[in-house]
């Protein structure tokens, strides 16, 4: 099994010494290491199952993340995961993985950064809905529901009625 791994390109980080392999750079199998592997796998592995709304819609990764021993240069780039609640996230949904577009965030934060997240630009600031109704002080349905039925500057006001 060790072999197979080994010389698989799922696992590029062992190298052979001899009889036996040894990890290249001690990461093997981190976070960060998945977070990388996942990453290539979803962009170039045709039979994965994220792979449509990636590289079938033609997100790539840098050529500095790309290859198959590029595991060194994208940690060194990215660093340790802040904490097991981050994950790897494109800052530009559009744009490729690579060092610019690419940060360490949370569910929270990657949700309000989706290709179908709804901005709204009022008083020179854009912010998710979800943003706006904390600002607000407002629950999220309740300005969603004013959204529906007032006017923008009404809606995102504190006292929308009056």
């Amino acid at each position: 099994m060790l072999t197979l791994l080994a010389e698989s390109c799922y696992n590029p980080c062992m190298k052979n010494i001899g009889n036996q392999y040894a990890r290249k750079h001690g990461l093997w199998k981190t976070p960060e290491w998945q977070a990388w592997s996942q990453m290539r796998r979803r962009c170039y592995g045709i039979n994965h199952i994220s792979y449509p709304r990636y590289g079938g819609r033609g997100v790539t990764v840098c050529e500095r993340w790309r290859g198959s021993d590029t595991f060194p240069t994208f940690y060194a780039d990215m660093g340790p995961r802040p904490s097991p609640k981050h994950t790897l996230e494109r800052i530009d949904n559009s744009a490729p993985y690579s060092p610019e577009n690419c940060r360490w965030a949370t569910k929270a934060e990657q949700a309000r950064n989706r290709r179908n997240t709804r901005l709204i630009t009022f008083q020179g600031q854009t912010l998710c809905v979800k943003d706006w109704a904390e600002y607000l002080g407002v629950k999220y349905s309740c300005l969603l529901y004013r959204l529906k039925v007032l006017p923008l500057e009404r809606a995102l006001s504190p006292h929308p009625y009056n």
